[in-house]
């Protein structure tokens, strides 16, 4: 593990994201759809990785989370999970594999942890779900829940703007984040909400608050690594901080092989047997 950028080389659980929380340390996660960018945001030093189903998006190209299914996640899934070694590993449960009742809900949960090796499952919603959070809980599988722009619920909201400005939905964001902190979720993640009701939400509840575009008040930060990494010029949400510009490299890189294939400068004596 000597590749890590981190002095704390532990291997993240949900004890640890706790004791993260209690010590004032941010939590740092990234979503992976791959071993390979799996074992490369793990060997940076990334504190938890999503196999979110934001993949739908960023790896099958659908508009919208909806069309991914339980077989494609563990796909995902399993290849992340074998190549990180310290980061804390969640897998989305898709849409359609808890809604429609707890029991099914349990054994999807079980089947994501037993084929695919991760730690953890992360559910949209709160208290429309919360039977089934505490079901998977009690069977000893941990959760983390998600609140606020809940993309699998797109086609209810008919927008992707920001969550919880009125009242009446900022009160029942925190009843919901109280209800999967008092079931016992590992962390909650809070999308796209007023930063002032997020880190309310963050000193209210025990269990570390992930945002993204909640602001800096809250426990954690997560993005999809395909964004910050600057793979998707097209996608410019203001939330979104982009820390390199692989497009460019890319475009860059397969342009030059392309021009030394057809000059015939590739392969040269030194890359031939």
């Amino acid at each position: 593990m000597s590749g890590y950028l981190v002095d704390d080389t532990r291997k993240v659980t949900t004890q640890r994201l706790r004791e993260m929380k209690k010590q004032g340390k941010k939590i740092a996660m990234l979503t992976s759809y791959d071993y390979t960018m799996g074992r490369l945001v793990d060997e940076a030093g990334i504190d938890a990785v999503l196999i979110g189903d934001s993949a739908s998006n960023v790896m099958e190209g659908n508009p919208t989370t909806l069309p991914i299914t339980l077989d494609e996640m563990i796909i995902y899934a399993r290849s992340v999970a074998r190549a990180v070694r310290r980061a804390f590993v969640v897998c989305d449960m898709p849409f359609g594999t808890y809604q429609v009742n707890s029991t099914e809900g349990v054994r999807n949960a079980i089947r994501i942890m037993q084929e695919t090796g991760c730690d953890c499952v992360k559910l949209e919603g709160g208290e429309e779900i919360i039977e089934t959070v505490k079901k998977i809980l009690a069977a000893g599988i941990p959760v983390m829940g998600h609140l606020g722009l809940t993309p699998q619920s797109i086609n209810k909201f008919g927008t992707f703007s920001v969550r919880a400005r009125e009242e009446a939905e900022a009160a029942k964001l925190i009843n919901d984040a109280r209800m999967l902190d008092e079931a016992g979720c590992c962390a909650i993640v809070l999308e796209k909400i007023p930063a002032r009701l997020a880190e309310c939400v963050a000193k209210e509840v025990a269990a570390p608050v992930i945002g993204i575009g909640a602001g800096s008040g809250v426990d954690g930060q997560v993005l999809v690594v395909n964004d910050m990494l600057g793979m998707d010029q097209s996608f410019s949400p203001k939330f979104l901080r982009r820390y390199a510009n692989l497009a460019d490299v890319i475009h860059n890189a397969v342009g030059q092989y392309i021009s030394d294939v057809k000059n015939v400068d590739f392969p040269g004596k030194d890359e031939a047997y």
